[in-house]
C-alpha cells in the first residue's frame, strides 16, 4: 500500500513538474513572439515618417498616418488591444495612401515613392507572418493554461492566458473609399 501510494506521488509529481516547465516555455515562447512583433513594428514606424514626406511633395491629405505613428513610437506600453486598434488605424491610413498615390502619375511612378512602397509591403509580410507565430504561441499557451489538469498548475502558479493580436493590414483589405472633403 505505501509503494503504491509513493508511486502516485512520483507520477504527480514528475507530471506536475513538466507542466510547469511546459507553462513556462510557453510563457516565455509568446515573449519572444510578441518582440518579433514588436521589431516588424519598428521598421514600419520607421518606414512611414519617410513615405509620408514623399506623398506630402505631392499632396497634403494624409497627415493622420505619421500622427498615429508618433503616438504609437511615444506609447511602447499601451495595452494589446489598443494597440491592436491603433496598428488597424495606421494599416487603414496607409492604404489610403496608396490609394491617394493612384491620383498622382509623378508620385506612383517616383522611384523613391516605389522603393518605399516595396519595402512598406515586405515589412506588412513580415509582420503577418511574426502576428500568426504569436497568435499560435498565444494558442498554445491559453490551451495548457485553460486545459485540465495542467489549469491546476497554471492556477497555482499564477500562468495567465495571453491575449491574441490582430490588427488589419493594409495588404489584406480592399482598396478603401477615400472623402476628401466637401469640393
Amino acid at each position: 500500500m505505501t509503494l503504491t501510494v509513493l508511486i502516485v506521488a512520483l507520477i504527480v509529481g514528475t507530471w506536475a513538474a513538466w507542466t510547469f516547465n511546459r507553462l513556462i516555455r510557453l510563457r516565455n515562447q509568446v515573449k519572444e513572439a510578441w518582440a518579433g512583433i514588436d521589431v516588424q513594428l519598428q521598421r514600419r514606424y520607421d518606414l512611414v515618417p519617410n513615405l509620408v514626406a514623399t506623398v506630402k511633395g505631392y499632396t497634403t491629405h494624409e497627415s493622420g498616418a505619421l500622427e498615429r505613428v508618433t503616438r504609437l513610437r511615444g506609447n511602447p506600453e499601451m495595452k494589446l488591444t489598443d494597440r491592436a486598434n491603433e496598428e488597424s488605424g495606421l494599416s487603414r491610413s496607409l492604404g489610403r495612401l496608396f490609394a491617394l498615390a493612384e491620383d498622382y502619375p509623378d508620385l506612383k511612378a517616383s522611384e523613391g515613392f516605389q522603393q518605399l512602397h516595396s519595402s512598406l509591403v515586405e515589412i506588412e509580410e513580415h509582420l503577418q507572418f511574426a502576428r500568426r507565430y504569436y497568435n499560435g504561441s498565444v494558442r498554445d499557451n491559453n490551451n495548457l493554461v485553460e486545459g485540465f489538469p495542467s489549469m491546476v498548475i497554471a492556477r497555482s502558479f499564477g500562468f495567465l492566458t495571453a491575449a491574441f493580436f490582430e490588427i488589419e493590414l493594409a495588404s489584406q483589405r480592399a482598396v478603401p473609399e477615400i472623402d476628401l472633403g466637401p469640393a
